[in-house]
């Protein structure tokens, strides 16, 4: 019944509103000129133009010209504040594409940037849907200095910019605006081609100073889900020339580490070379075979720090390594029943993806050497999908691990259909088979034996531009394994119900959008027991001068099982994990919120805060620092777990200025301080101080500092790099790692140091080179 009165009040605040959705600035064929209706003919270049960012060539003036952008936001297809063009054409082997943006040219925002990293600049962008499937799409963007950004695009889950396209782009800042000239080639994109195919097409350009301003080609309506069923159309390909291309990327990594050792002695190891290979074969333009040796850049991009103090589940961490990259999108899935992460030292991999008319396909293989264990694994995953409809696919996913003694299978299907214009449902069902050691609360052992589980995920989502409707719902069985997946929570089960309301955008007015967003989240265990429910709501004020405000609050109720955690006390007289009552529940509160404002064009802060009451501290301590501060703790440090409430304070601060065109620094402050109730201790308080110095000498060469403190652990982890990365592959990094401690705890001495004390240091060399060949 609470259940039920729930879903009713969500049923209230979604429909009960007086906002009505009927379709304004639509994209129908019947509201669009007929350059926007009818498919584009991209014309042939006679010869190619030079790529300097000057659109002076005169082979420019036979290409397709695409104008009459319209603003997408904050306007909902309004007239832009400044006009846009862009040029299209192409020759056997490039696709080119040529910006004109005009603007004032003092106020035009563009710095020296890592590739992807203009998300702070004016820029300009395009999808580019190869297989015109309304699907999948790459999106290549570019700010004023040619910068380049590139990612794909899918409908279900926006935009990953790790994939890296290789292609030539240079722009320029002149008097009347800035313009930008690409050249791609087309053995740098997967795509149909032929007489008569289409691409489906569309081109963004963001005036950051402008409240974030986006203008595009084709007006793009709100009141329909999807922006590829939106896109334009392009064709004319018919004289691409169709060739075969060989990548071998060869690198070579010289390192030289040292550690902390038994005896508290720090000893430098010798010189250790390391060889990798990755290969790309393209046997069509849209069938693609990768294999690697040692395909690992870890010392490259390192993960940021967080905080993990009284994390009771797994911490998700994004993929870098190239090899992984590549085709990623075909890999992913609601249940990341794949997360290439946990193949952690790869000694060769081998993947072949593509798409062969409404089919995409994929298949990866590899061998890893698994963190602290001796034998090699070997996995493999198969992703088969087929498109049907307009809008709609289904697909299996298939994943298989073995060990010499243990194995892990996996398999299910999925899918996404699109209703109608406004709404969507995705779905997926998994099965496992595990043969390996599985946990036993009853009897608190380990035990040797077969498991099956089982895995599901539903989303029902209905959005237009006033209100939307997302109910989800999610669940795995106890012996669900995923090995080389991402797995938080086995045995649970939960639903979430997201209503939202919004105000129309209002350009001109201090407050130009507000959106309203009601949160309801219910858990059960597959023994039907409650686990959790909460409820919060929050509001979104998307403000003048580059401004956005978040308010939120709310409460939950959370239960806590000892088996969950360790043995299940039973008759036999077997104690449990727990001190004192096997189960303990709480209702706890929350509000917080944050503001960020980008001041102008070198100037960038934001924070946020929240503060918890009534959260469960689950007792596991927080290193030496922060020892347990249970009543049983107290006692007796070695007392079961004693879970119990407390009040938490979250506070994160982050600065980004860019004093220069060339200079750029960022600096963070994450903070979380937690006091038990019932013994008013302090269970934990970490600080997390983050700084990062980037200088560009030119659009390739750089140097780049990070530092990172954590306070909790006492951590110092740094990183001095200096790289040359002119394409993606063909790159020469100098580079030096350190890891100390300040008064930190030193585990071979029982004891604080007082001062800094090293644990790890390392120098390293890395060169890679892409040799590149078309038959």
């Amino acid at each position: 019944m609470r259940y039920l009165y729930f879903f009713s009040v969500i049923l209230f605040l979604h429909f009960g509103g007086k906002a009505q959705t009927t379709v304004s600035g639509g994209n129908s064929k019947t509201n669009l000129s007929a350059e926007k209706a009818n498919p584009v003919k991209i014309s042939f270049f006679s010869q190619p133009p030079v790529i300097d960012g000057r659109l002076d060539d005169p082979i420019w003036k036979e290409s397709e010209v695409l104008r009459d952008f319209v603003q997408t936001f904050p306007g909902d297809n309004i007239a832009p504040s400044k006009p846009t063009e862009v040029y299209i054409g192409y020759d056997a082997k490039h696709l080119y594409i040529a910006f004109k943006c005009f603007d004032e040219s003092d106020k035009i925002r563009a710095t020296l940037a890592k590739r992807d990293n203009v998300f702070g600049d004016d820029n300009v962008r395009v999808y580019l849907d190869t297989y015109d499937d309304q699907r999948r799409a790459y999106v290549l963007g570019f700010n004023p200095l040619g910068i380049q950004q590139d990612g794909i695009y899918t409908e279900e889950a926006g935009t990953d910019y790790s994939a890296d396209i290789v292609m030539e782009s240079k722009g320029l800042i002149e008097d009347w605006g800035w313009s930008v000239e690409v050249r791609i080639p087309f053995k740098s994109l997967r795509y149909s081609a032929g007489k008569g195919k289409l691409w489906g097409f569309n081109s963004l350009r963001n005036i950051k100073r402008l409240n974030d301003e986006v203008d595009s080609w084709m007006p793009i309506s709100r009141e329909i889900s999807g922006q590829l069923v939106q896109a334009g159309k392009i064709t004319g390909f018919d004289q691409i020339g169709t060739e075969r291309t060989l990548e071998i990327i060869p690198s070579l990594t010289l390192s030289e580490t040292g550690n902390r050792t038994e005896g508290n002695r720090f000893v430098n190891q010798p010189v250790k070379p390391e060889i990798g290979v990755n290969i790309k074969y393209t046997i069509t333009p849209n069938i693609t075979l990768d294999a690697a040796i040692n395909p690992d850049f870890a010392e490259i991009e390192a993960d940021a720090p967080v905080i993990t103090a009284n994390q009771r589940f797994p911490i998700f961490f994004t993929e870098k390594r190239p090899f992984f990259l590549e085709g990623a999108d075909i890999f992913r899935s609601p249940l990341l029943v794949f997360n290439s992460r946990a193949i952690f030292d790869p000694v060769a991999a081998l993947k072949l993806t593509g798409k062969v008319g409404r089919n995409t396909f994929g298949f990866l293989s590899s061998v890893d050497n698994k963190r602290n264990i001796e034998a090699r694994s070997y996995a493999a995953v198969v992703r088969l999908k087929r498109d049907f409809g307009k809008e709609n696919n289904l697909g299996f996913f298939g994943t298989t691990n073995h060990f010499p003694n243990r194995h892990n299978t996996l398999g299910g299907f999925d899918g996404r259909f699109k209703l109608n214009t406004r709404t969507t449902f995705d779905f997926q069902m998994i099965g496992t088979t595990t043969r390996g050691f599985f946990y036993d609360p009853e009897t608190d052992e380990n035990k040797y034996r077969t498991g099956n589980g089982f895995a599901y995920f539903g989303r029902f989502d209905f959005s237009s531009d006033t209100h939307g409707l997302r109910i989800s719902a999610e669940g795995r069985t106890r012996d669900y394994r995923a090995d080389i997946g991402f797995t938080r929570r086995t045995n649970a089960n939960s639903l979430s119900v997201i209503s939202r309301l919004s105000t129309r955008s209002k350009p001109a007015k201090p407050l130009i959008r507000l959106d309203w967003v009601n949160i309801f989240n219910f858990g059960n265990d597959w023994q039907g027991r409650s686990q959790n429910w909460g409820y919060n709501t929050n509001f979104d004020f998307t403000l003048q001068q580059n401004t956005v405000a978040h308010i939120e609050t709310g409460f939950a109720f959370e239960r806590l099982f000892e088996e969950e955690f360790g043995a299940k006390r039973n008759s036999l007289g077997q104690d449990g994990a727990f001190f004192g009552p096997p189960e303990r529940s709480a209702y706890r509160g929350f509000i917080g919120g944050f503001v960020n404002k980008q001041f102008n064009k070198k100037f960038f802060a934001g924070g946020f805060f929240s503060y918890t009451f009534n959260r469960f501290d689950f007792d596991f301590g927080a290193g030496p620092k922060f020892p347990r501060v249970s009543p049983a703790a107290l006692l007796d440090p070695n007392a079961p777990l004693d879970p119990g409430t407390g009040s938490q304070l979250n506070i994160e601060l982050d600065l980004d200025i860019k004093p220069t065109e060339e200079l750029r620094v960022s600096i963070s402050f994450d903070k979380s301080r937690f006091v038990r109730n019932d013994t008013n201790l302090v269970a934990f308080d970490t600080n997390v101080f983050s700084s990062r110095v980037e200088y560009h000498f030119s659009r390739f060469v750089f140097i780049r500092s990070r530092w990172d403190y954590d306070t909790l652990s006492a951590n110092i982890r740094g990183q001095l790099l200096f790289g040359w990365n002119p394409n993606p592959g063909t790159a020469f990094f100098i580079g030096y790692n350190d890891a100390l401690r300040y008064q930190g705890f030193n585990q071979f001495t029982g004891r604080f140091s007082p001062g800094f004390e090293r644990d790890s240091r390392t120098f390293f060399i890395r060169a890679s080179y892409l040799f590149r060949k078309s038959f």
